[in-house]
Formats: C-alpha cells, structure tokens, sequence
C-alpha cells in the first residue's frame, strides 16, 4: 500500500510567505514519505534476507558457497504474521551450519558448510531434494503450495520436519499435511525401519529437549510429553516425511557447543539428523 499524502489548504493570494512555507513542509512531508516507502518496499523484497538475519546467525565459513554433494535446505513457508512470522527460520543459522560441520567429520559426506533457504512457493524447490522445516506446527499452506509440495515429495524429494510440540501444534500441522497428503496415513516408525539404522542403530533413543531444559529441567513442551518418531510412505515403501514431534533436534544442533546443554541430547540428535540424510540420499 503506498502512503500518499493528504490535499493542502487553500490561502489567500496575498500570503506568499505562508503559502511558501507550506509548499515547502509539504515537498519535505513528501520527500520522507517517498524515502520511507523505498525503505519499505526495499525490505519487502528483502524480506527473506532480513527474516533469516535476525534469527541466529554465524560468520559465513571460508568456503562458503562452494558446491558439495549435500546441501542442507530450510524450507521457508507462511506463518500467522506472513512471511515475517519468524516461525519457519527458528534457530537458524546457527543451527545448520553446526550440524554441517558434524556431518562433515562423522561421514564421507561433502557437504556444503552453508545452508540455502527454499521458499515452498518457488519452483526452485525441486532443485533441492532434501529439505528441513521447523515450527510446522505453525505453518499455512495454500492449495497450491500443498500441490507443489505433494508433487515435490511424488519426485523423490524427502522432508524433514522438527521442533512442534504438543497436541495443538500438532492438529495444525496434521491439518497442512492433510492437504499434501489426504491420501496417506501418518503412521509411526517401526524401530526395525531402516532409516533408524541406514548408518547409526538407534533403537536407544529418547526425547530431545531444546535449549529450555538447561532452565526448566523439562524435557518437554507444552503437552507434548512423549516423542513421536513418525512418517508418510509413498507406494514404494519409502519415507518422503520425516517427522519428529515433541522433540527439538535444532537445539541440540544449535547449542552443541553450549557447556550446560546436555552432551547425550546432542549426540543423539546429530546421528537422527545424519540417518536422515543418508536415507534419503540412498532411497
């Protein structure tokens, strides 16, 4: 919406001065409404830029940008408060690019050491067959969104979904999936699936907490007392969703350098992670 300013009042040709005067606050008025608008609309088309900016950054490594075979993308979608809702860029980049560096000491995986941003509706998404998202519990998708998204997964592309919490973030996610998937049950991963054991076994696992543990003592959030390690299997048997409810794997990722946060949750969250890659790089 542009700002335009208002009519000017009528005066008296005799009072130049004044008429002057007012011309002249008018043309400033002006000139700082239109500076302002360019401002504005700059940031609109800087939105994905400055949404992502402001999360949790890190220096860009020294070998940025450099191609690998892997490449870790975070699925950028719509939030109550639209692009901006914060929702879909939580805790990175932090969190990305110190789990890249796990991945390039714990497998033979060239990954690249930063992560790309996918905005769910470009086509784009389909030059990225793995992707990352998290608060879905959160997320809004149109119908063509969920279209491009179902036609991304029936290609071969996987999704990783993280960090939702409880029964109400859950019935708003399962609502967008529906949407996706209206065809397809939402099912629990047997323990014997191979993605728990493609490269790490992981019969042992448990809830990991995000960073709030180190204050509450909670490993859970909301009412989200048990983890849920579920997913969406295409007609060749494969995972195309990956979904980890109750459970904040991006924390452990984000704060593995973090004294207080407990070393186990980290360890366990970088072998998920990692099983997922290479499932999904392998089937």
């Amino acid at each position: 919406m542009r700002l335009v300013a208002g009519a000017g009042k009528r005066y008296d040709a005799g009072n130049v001065r004044t008429k002057v005067e007012t011309v002249l606050a008018a043309a400033f008025l002006c000139g700082s409404l239109g500076a302002l608008q360019l401002e504005f609309e700059a940031r609109q088309r800087r939105s994905q830029e400055y949404e992502y900016e402001m999360q949790n950054p890190t220096d860009d490594p020294p070998d940025a940008w450099e191609g690998g075979e892997f490449t870790f993308a975070r699925l950028r979608y719509r939030s109550p408060g639209g692009w901006r809702g914060g929702r879909w860029g939580t805790d990175s980049n932090k969190a990305e690019r110190t789990f890249l560096t796990g991945v390039r000491r714990l497998t033979g995986i060239h990954a690249r050491s930063v992560e790309e941003i996918v905005d769910i509706d470009s086509d784009k998404i389909f030059d990225w067959p793995w992707l990352y998202a998290v608060e879905v519990g959160y997320w809004e998708l149109s119908e063509p969104q969920a279209a491009r998204l179902r036609e991304y997964l029936d290609r071969g592309g996987f999704l990783m979904v993280d960090d939702f919490h409880g029964s109400r973030e859950w019935a708003a996610f399962e609502y967008g999936l529906r949407q996706v998937f209206p065809d397809r049950p939402i099912v629990d991963i047997a323990n014997e699936d191979e993605i728990f054991h493609v490269l790490y076994d992981l019969d042992d696992r448990f809830q990991v907490p995000g960073l709030q543990y180190v204050y509450s003592g909670r490993t859970y959030e909301r009412d989200g007392v048990t983890p849920r390690w579920r997913a969406v299997y295409d007609d060749e048997g494969r995972i195309v969703v990956a979904i980890c409810h109750n459970m904040d794997l991006g924390d452990a990722w984000e704060w593995a350098d973090e004294p207080s946060y407990p070393e186990p949750n980290t360890a366990l969250a970088y072998r998920i992670g990692i099983n997922y890659i290479v499932y999904a790089m392998t089937h």
